[in-house]
């Protein structure tokens, strides 16, 4: 019996078991014990013999048993070192998944607060924007409002001012006008005056006070928007008719200053009272001022004058450009005559009989389709090898030939003149007719041109 080692791959054996018995195989049916033989006289010197092979045998059979043992063993550590090499690869690749998605996770939490983040910073920055736009609108409303409110102010003091001009103007006007009255009614008084008539001492009231009363007829007809021409007219009539008696009698009862003075202040009261209902008179109107009627003649003289150089430079241009259209439809009349000269002499033709030129548009197109057969800019080559790219164009499209063999049944079979009305023999062909002028259509040129070609090469061939 054969001992085992006492290390395997690095580890110690643990104690084997106690063997009972022979060894056998694990797993193997039992050796069933062999029967007993039946009894036989051998030679006393052949036991031992046997004995040594039985031993042999089963020493071979239990190295043959602890070696299936023990290869069972080492195999299953080696499945065990296996499942736990792939238990701990898995477990590894299991934490490094997770730590990956621990890992992107992290990042897309970051990603995602950072984006939170600048969203917020978008958001707080678009409110303060909106809130510093809505502050400006608010500063430039108060402010447009400030501007409004003092431009109103303004206004309306300006106006107040015009209005206590106006009404100081209209006291000192009213003031003025009574003070002459005063100066005037004495003398006028004094001319009147006879004691057998003192009645008539009441006649300077009725010229100072009818001048005044028509000139307050004026300002109600300046109020209401009515002809107050005529009430002015009459006022001034009898404010000359009291100066006119203030200087007569002035001079002949007192002194030239007297009458001179008297026969002013006649005049001067209506006369400031007038002026004052005729400044009323052009601001009702809208009418402008001296230095305003000035202004607006000198600015109408210098629109005047640039409309005038406007219109100069236009007529140049417009000659300019005549003159250049008329250069140019030169230019091509004489290009026209020395290209297309058949055109340009059938033009000339259609031009003489409709009454116009030969470089009309109209003219020139119809003399080119009467000559070339098609409209102006093309012609046959043009045309047809316009057709041949477009045919080529198409095959390469659609991938079919260009020249396709003619599909016409006997195509250059048929007779070219009338049949007539008998037959040749039987079988044959049926027999020609007379040829007469025009009983076919005409070869084109290019097939005459052919013809001519083949019947030059026949004759060479046969003179050969």
């Amino acid at each position: 019996m054969t001992a085992s080692p006492p290390k395997v791959n690095g580890h110690a054996r643990s104690q084997p078991l106690q063997v009972l018995g022979d060894w056998q195989p694990i797993g193997a049916a039992p050796t069933p014990e062999p029967e007993p033989a039946a009894p036989t006289v051998e030679p006393a010197e052949a036991q031992p013999e046997h004995d040594l092979v039985a031993q042999a045998q089963a020493e071979a059979i239990r190295s043959k048993a602890w070696a299936e043992v023990e290869e069972r063993r080492l195999a299953a550590e080696a499945e065990k070192e296996a499942a736990l090499a792939k238990a701990q690869a898995e477990a590894d690749a299991i934490r490094a998944k997770a730590e990956e998605e621990a890992r992107k996770l992290r990042l897309a939490n970051d990603r995602q607060e950072r984006a939170e983040a600048e969203k917020q910073a978008a958001a707080e920055a678009r409110i303060a924007e909106h809130q510093r736009r809505r502050d400006e609108a608010d500063r430039a409303r108060q402010q447009a409002a400030r501007q409004e409110a003092d431009q109103q102010a303004a206004a309306a003091a300006a106006a107040a001012e015009i209005t206590e001009a106006e009404d100081r103007w209209r006291g000192y006007a009213r003031s003025f006008y009574i003070v002459c009255a005063i100066v005037a009614l004495p003398v006028q008084v004094a001319a009147f005056y006879n004691p057998k008539a003192l009645w008539l001492m009441a006649a300077p009231l009725m010229l100072e006070g009818g001048a005044w009363v028509v000139l307050k007829g004026a300002a109600a007809a300046v109020a209401s928007h009515r002809p107050h021409w005529h009430y002015r007219l009459i006022a001034w009539l009898l404010a000359f008719l009291a100066a006119g008696i203030n200087l007569w009698h002035g001079l002949n009862a007192f002194d030239p200053a007297t009458a001179i003075g008297t026969a002013f202040a006649s005049i001067a009261g209506p006369g400031v009272w007038d002026l004052h209902e005729h400044g009323r008179i052009r601001k009702r109107d809208g009418k402008l001022s001296w230095r305003e009627r000035r202004a607006a003649k000198r600015a109408a003289k210098e629109e005047a004058a640039r409309k005038a150089a406007e219109e100069k430079r236009r007529a140049a241009e417009k000659d300019a450009a005549d003159k250049a259209a008329a250069e140019e439809r030169k230019r091509l009349a004489e290009e026209r005559q020395r290209e297309f000269e058949d055109v340009w002499k059938e033009a000339v033709k259609i031009a003489a009989a409709v009454g116009s030129t030969p470089d009309d548009d109209p003219v020139w197109k119809r003399a080119y389709r009467n000559i070339m057969g098609c409209d102006p800019g093309e012609s046959i080559e043009s045309i047809t090898a316009r057709l041949k790219a477009e045919a080529r164009v198409e095959s390469a499209r659609t991938g079919t030939p260009v020249n396709t063999v003619s599909k016409t049944k006997n195509a250059q079979v048929d007779q070219q003149v009338p049949r007539r009305s008998r037959r040749g023999h039987v079988g044959g062909p049926t027999v020609r007719g007379v040829r007469r002028r025009n009983d076919s259509p005409r070869y084109s040129n290019g097939a005459r041109s052919q013809m001519s070609v083949a019947a030059k090469n026949g004759a060479a061939k046969e003179s050969k």
